[in-house]
């Protein structure tokens, strides 16, 4: 190739690559003016809609944001979580001083009952004396204002047992006689008191039940029955029902107006009855009644009109057990010629000076020939072999002494055919199953005077 060939060729490829060059700075341009474009836009547009950078920015400030209340509400968490130790801990130890409070008034029952037993029984004594009518009168308003202490202190003793949560049912069948004839007698003369007669319809029926907590809820319904009613009369009877038998409390009093029917039952409640002088109380009856009822499972029912009476009942369930197997039925003598009380001899034993002088004057003035002591040596040495008919025996005789049951066994076994009657003060479920176990009766402190003569009577009238 001659030079002129390689200068054109050489020209020709020059031109080629200017060309080229030529087009990829005009690419070049274009791309930096698109690029340029672009950034604008990114940067310039502040629209939420249209602007990733601005949609990102404001994504890492509200990541920071949700960190820092994250780290707030952790804070927070942290504090509640310590302000909640210290509630729980105030409250465990609130609970715990309610709880010793209440096992506390629970176990100090027995030397709050005790004084107050003994004198019960001095005022019942009492009231059998030849005395003059202002005197009587007198013994009258003492009887009925340590009934209205002994109701107190009972009830209080009662809450405190429920929430101690010491108070348990020991359920047995037992005629409903055994509980409502002792209940409609004591009753008639309270509501005698009152001007009000008290109309019994007995029923012969079996059920099953805990006969202490039973009578507590009937107790309840009869105190309130006679409490509110001015004139008339309180019905005590019974019927019939497919699940059960249903005990009920009638009155004719002002009756309960339907929005208080609930707030009854509760603590520290009442009916309103302003101007009613007898409307004595702290409220807490009908609680113990629903505390029962349901420790029971045994359900409480009213119905009630305002301006006619009220109508309060509970439904205990059927027991099925042979007649032989009744307990004994509590009757009241007739006369004095047919008082089996009259000359029969009672033995008491009691650790309490008061409760041994208290049982002498009762007794004695029902007509039995009484030996009382704090121990059976003492008892025997001073009955000049006479057998005795019946014992009354405190459970709690001290501290290292056999229980009134284990003694009562002993001298069962000495003296065959001797009745037995343990009374005690504690209300624990497990001493009134012993003593049933053993063939033995239970009475509690405050002893009620009415029903120990009936029981008396009703165990002197096998022999």
């Amino acid at each position: 190739m001659d030079l002129f060939q390689l200068t054109t060729t050489t020209e020709a490829t020059n031109s080629q690559d200017e060309a080229e060059v030529a087009a990829l700075r005009e690419e070049n341009r274009r791309l930096r003016k698109v690029c340029q474009a672009l950034m604008e836009r990114v940067e310039g547009d502040g629209s939420a809609e249209g602007a990733p950078y601005a949609a990102f920015e404001r994504s890492v400030l509200l990541a920071e944001q949700v960190r820092e209340r994250t780290d707030t509400l952790h804070r927070t968490l942290d504090e509640l979580g310590q302000v909640n130790t210290r509630l729980l801990a105030a409250k465990a130890e609130a609970e715990a001083a309610n709880l010793s409070k209440t096992k506390f008034l629970a176990a100090v029952s027995h030397d709050l009952l005790q004084p107050l037993n003994a004198a019960r029984l001095f005022a019942s004594a009492l009231e059998t004396h030849s005395l003059p009518e202002n005197s009587q009168k007198l013994v009258g308003h003492i009887g009925r204002s340590l009934k209205d202490v002994e109701g107190l202190i009972g009830t209080l003793v009662d809450i405190s047992r429920l929430d101690a949560g010491v108070l348990r049912a020991d359920k047995s069948p037992f005629a409903v006689s055994t509980l409502l004839d002792t209940l409609a007698e004591e009753y008639r003369q309270v509501a005698g008191v009152r001007g009000l007669a008290l109309h019994y319809v007995p029923s012969s029926m079996m059920i099953e039940s805990d006969l202490a907590l039973l009578a507590r809820v009937i107790r309840n319904f009869l105190s309130n029955a006679v409490r509110y009613t001015e004139h008339g009369r309180v019905l005590l009877g019974c019927r019939r029902r497919p699940h059960g038998l249903e005990i009920m409390v009638g009155d004719t009093g002002p009756g309960i107006p339907e929005q208080q029917r609930e707030a009854i039952f509760l603590e520290f409640r009442r009916v309103n009855q302003p101007h009613s002088a007898n409307s004595r109380g702290l409220g807490l009856g009908l609680a113990i009644v629903d505390r029962i009822s349901s420790m029971l499972e045994q359900p409480v029912s009213l119905a009630s009109r305002p301006g006619v009476g009220a109508l309060f009942s509970i439904t205990v369930p059927y027991a099925a057990v042979p007649s032989s197997a009744l307990p004994t039925r509590y009757t009241s003598p007739s006369s004095e010629i047919d008082d089996p009380l009259q000359g029969c001899i009672v033995w008491v034993i009691d650790d309490d000076l008061a409760i041994i002088e208290g049982m002498q004057a009762l007794l004695s003035s029902w007509g039995c020939r009484v030996r009382a002591a704090a121990t059976v040596s003492a008892l025997e040495a001073a009955s000049d072999g006479e057998r005795p008919a019946v014992l009354l025996v405190d459970y709690h005789l001290g501290e290292h002494r056999e229980t009134g049951i284990d003694l009562a066994a002993r001298l069962q076994r000495r003296y065959p055919g001797l009745a037995a009657v343990v009374i005690t003060a504690n209300h624990e479920a497990e001493i009134k199953r012993a003593t049933r176990e053993a063939g033995m009766h239970c009475l509690l402190k405050p002893l009620k005077p009415l029903r120990l003569r009936m029981l008396l009577g009703s165990l002197l009238h096998k022999h």
